[in-house]
């Protein structure tokens, strides 16, 4: 298998693993923890105030859901990308605040009360970040191969 093959089949495996992971994440927040919990850990954070919080914390779960259902069928995969890259900024505006504000919260990530562990977050949004790039050069990659070929 040559390189550029078993970089597609990495490809396939990241964009799998991380679409399943954002619809764990929505899916836990709509279904299992529910939308209620999630408005209360949004409005947590002091960035918006109600109604606001509540909008975003009843449409951002179902982003998750969705981005991640296309990211793993391979539907509208560059547009499930950049929901998610967008998503991933949202999150890290939003820890980055709370941290600057030194806020005690829990994340809201999963409807848990653990509280948000910064540096950790941090790591974690940065390798969102690196991953969505790469998976997006590999598009950009798979897309201008196509059209040479």
């Amino acid at each position: 298998m040559d390189l550029n093959r078993k970089s597609q089949v990495v490809a396939l495996i990241a964009r799998v693993s991380l679409g399943v992971w954002f619809v764990y994440s929505g899916g836990v927040k709509i279904f299992g923890s529910g939308l209620d919990r999630f408005t209360f850990d949004v409005s947590n954070y002091k960035l918006v105030s109600a109604p606001w919080d509540a909008v975003a914390a009843y449409t951002v779960p179902w982003f998750e859901l969705i981005a991640g259902v296309c990211l793993m069928l391979g539907i509208l995969r560059r547009g499930a990308l950049l929901t998610i890259f967008g998503l991933v900024v949202v999150f890290s505006v939003s820890v980055g605040w709370a941290w600057a504000h030194g806020l005690d919260i829990s994340c809201g990530c999963h409807g848990g009360d653990t509280k948000i562990q910064y540096w950790s977050k941090a790591a974690e949004l940065t390798g969102y970040f690196l991953l969505l790039g790469w998976l997006w050069w590999m598009e950009i990659r798979r897309s201008y191969q196509s059209h040479v070929v």
